[in-house]
């Protein structure tokens, strides 16, 4: 008889195979984004592609969320800076992005109790 050690947290094979898909659809849309950006980098003012970054990882974690997958803390802080690096950038302000991100990540440090606790942020695989 071989004793197995038993994962506190198993694998949802469902709700693997939609955070592959999820994260699949991320990639597409970051690819076509960068194409985009590369082609038209003229015309697009500074800033754009930073907002279009975050916005496409937060809009991963939001859909991982709202079908009740873990979301990555990591790319939900780094979407947030992104948006906001993004927005500072369009509005002229330069050399600001080392400020933002010591705040965004010090909030993140003092909201991670919170967020652990909900166990929002985790593998996406053990939800």
């Amino acid at each position: 008889m071989t004793d197995q050690p038993v994962s506190p947290n198993p694998v949802d094979p469902q709700k693997a195979a939609l955070n592959k898909r999820l994260e699949t659809t991320a990639w597409g849309l970051f690819l076509v984004m960068l194409g985009v950006t590369l082609f038209f980098k003229d015309l697009l003012p500074d800033g754009l592609t930073s907002i279009g970054v975050g916005l496409i990882m937060l809009g991963l974690n939001a859909a991982r969320y709202f079908n009740k997958i873990r979301m990555s803390g990591f790319t939900t802080v780094l979407g947030i800076l992104s948006v906001i690096g993004g927005v500072v950038q369009l509005l002229g302000v330069k050399n600001l992005e080392g400020a933002f991100l010591l705040i965004i990540l010090g909030a993140f440090l003092l909201l991670k109790p919170w967020f652990d606790q909900r166990k929002l942020f985790g593998k996406a695989e053990q939800s």
